[in-house]
């Protein structure tokens, strides 16, 4: 797990800026780092060693001179595509499981895209062609940010690392703004920034003389076709074996955030299954809030297979003064409450570990969300309510009247706007997709690659910890995708084909308990005199006066406390504040110290 940053210029210079990007990512790759300067093309590496911890530094250069690579990510397959590279004459190197990108390339050109299974964003320079291929995995799991103007493309791993290599900060996007407020997170290829675009997961950018010259998708979720498996257990044992033993692959030790769901649950008896010894997991729980937690459930698994179990149980202050660390990780834009426990985890995990499994993936690709079961009448009046997305995820956080009281004039002009990725993604799908595949579609097209993978790739990289995603593998996806619907869920539950698996070789009563959400306790922080702060920050904030109106804000602080929706929209504001702060204002690089957020914006 890396970090990488490039400028394929349009004239015959390279960017005198590209230390101060690499200065950026130093956290994503605290053990090393280097540089390719050839021609027009600047490409900038930091390393945190997984693989090959002695020999895989990067840039890496192909044999013949022609080729320079810098990747970030993790190749699973990699064992047997150099096998197979070897096998044909290819002559490696190192032993990174990247460098089987670049060999490949060498040997199948774009084939290589269809061919490796992981996470990834890579840069491939083609020095005798000046090109430049930029790619990102299926999942999206790995980011890649990239901007273009008359000087040429600018690309790298977060929007800090752009905006170092920018002479000047771009104007603020209000499509991305309302986004942000309304669903999360941007969307698709918004940005908080003008002219600054993620590319897409599973998609592929040619740049030809400092020039975007071709763009298309190597992978989409469209791809996937029915499957009606004669023995689906055995059929998702084998690839679960599969899956999961390439991605034990690494040269340290990896642990585990245990949550006492299912999905954490099964990794860890997968982890045991294939052998894993001395294994360490993580917890993180609010006993003392209002709302519950599955610390309980936690600390049993780990008891029963006997783990070295961290139970992390922090206070209000704790959880709070990691607020601007988890604002400048994200960079692009994201408010996801669960944020801030993954932050916490991510730290203490550090201490010990260079890589930890998480369970994101497994609601997505196997319909483990209440929301997909909710019946066709219902899924009818809401499509009715907001047309061309079935009725699913159409619904913006603001309610009522909140949004015109709220809102500035940019902000409100941008509402009829703020949909439309959504609106696009669900009428795409194929015409013979069932409600449920096209609800986990989007799910898996926007929920993950603009959310979830948002905030497991910047927490755990704010700390040098890699996250590897057994559920996220294109191959698993696409077979949960493809199931049909009676075999992941009925009325009451989801997830039926992984439960039923799962039992093969657990204890059918660690996936008895009811599905809870991970819940963090918002509003039980911003009470009393935290409140009275607050309040004053917000009322006289510059960048809140200039993107909503103050009596909107007003209200929002009188009613806090009443709603669990008042408290996460105080913590939306206040998030943005600290966003603006720090990559409008000041435009920072620096890991912000552990900190009062309301004292950092002058409290």
């Amino acid at each position: 797990m890396c970090g990488l940053v490039g400028f394929a210029a349009s004239g015959e210079r390279c960017s005198d800026r590209l230390a101060l990007a690499m200065a950026a990512l130093q956290h994503r790759g605290p053990d090393g780092q280097g540089e390719s300067l050839r021609g027009n093309v600047s490409l900038g590496h930091t390393r945190l060693s997984i693989i090959d911890l002695e020999g895989g530094a990067q840039p890496l250069l192909s044999a013949c001179g022609r080729y320079v690579l810098v990747a970030n990510g993790e190749i699973y397959n990699h064992t047997e595509l150099r096998q197979e590279l070897l096998e044909g004459g290819a002559r490696f190197q190192t032993r990174s499981d990247c460098e089987v990108i670049l060999q490949g390339y060498v040997v199948w050109g774009r084939e290589i895209l269809n061919r490796i299974e992981g996470m990834y964003a890579f840069a491939l320079h083609d020095i005798e062609r000046d090109e430049v291929l930029i790619a990102r995995d299926p999942l999206g799991m790995k980011p890649l940010y990239w901007c273009q103007s008359g000087e040429g493309v600018r690309f790298a791993s977060e929007i800090k690392a752009l905006l170092a290599l920018m002479p000047t900060t771009p104007d603020l996007n209000s499509t991305a703004l309302l986004q942000y407020i309304e669903a999360q997170h941007p969307l698709s290829r918004n940005t908080p920034f003008q002219g600054v675009e993620r590319l897409l997961a599973g998609e592929a950018l040619l740049i030809r003389n400092g020039r975007r010259a071709e763009q298309w998708r190597h992978w989409c979720v469209n791809d996937v076709s029915h499957a009606s498996p004669v023995d689906p257990i055995a059929e998702l044992d084998g690839l679960m074996q599969t899956v999961f033993t390439q991605h034990q692959r690494a040269d340290v030790p990896i642990g585990l955030f245990l949550s006492g769901g299912v999905d954490s649950t099964i990794l860890l008896g997968l982890m045991r299954r294939y052998g894993m010894e001395d294994i360490h997991t993580f917890s993180l729980g609010f006993p003392d809030s209002s709302v519950g937690d599955e610390l309980d459930v936690a600390t049993r698994l780990a008891r029963h297979f006997g783990t070295d179990h961290r139970v992390l149980t922090p206070t209000a202050d704790e959880m709070l003064t990691r607020l601007p660390r988890v604002v400048w990780a994200a960079d692009d834009l994201m408010r996801d409450p669960a944020s801030l426990p993954t932050l916490l985890l991510a730290e203490e995990a550090s201490r010990s570990m260079k890589v930890v499994f998480s369970g994101e993936g497994g609601d997505e690709a196997f319909a483990g969300y209440g929301r997909y079961r909710t019946g066709a009448m219902e899924r009818f009046l809401k499509g009715m309510l907001f047309p061309g997305t079935g009725g699913f995820r159409s619904r913006g956080d603001l309610r009522g009247g909140v949004a015109q009281q709220l809102l500035g004039s940019e902000l409100l002009a941008a509402r009829r706007r703020w949909r439309e990725a959504l609106t696009e993604s669900w009428q795409s799908r194929p015409a013979d997709w069932t409600p449920l595949q096209k609800m986990q579609a989007l799910d898996v097209e926007h929920a993950l690659p603009d959310n979830l993978l948002v905030k497991a790739d910047r927490m755990l990289m704010a700390h040098g910890v890699e996250g590897r995603m057994p559920f996220v593998d294109r191959r698993l996806v696409s077979w949960g995708l493809s199931l049909p619907d009676e075999l992941k869920q009925d009325r009451r539950e989801g997830k039926k084909i992984l439960k039923s698996w799962a039992t093969t070789f657990m204890p059918a009563e660690h996936f008895a308990a009811k599905k809870r959400g991970f819940y963090v306790p918002v509003n039980d922080w911003l009470q009393g005199d935290r409140l009275v702060a607050l309040s004053r920050v917000l009322s006289s904030n510059a960048a809140i006066r200039e993107w909503f109106e103050p009596a909107g804000v007003q209200r929002l602080l009188a009613d806090q406390g009443r709603t669990q929706r008042s408290g996460r929209q105080l913590m939306t504001l206040l998030q943005f504040a600290l966003w603006h702060h720090f990559f409008v204002q000041s435009s920072t690089s620096a890991l912000p110290e552990v900190s009062d957020p309301l004292s950092l914006l002058g409290a």
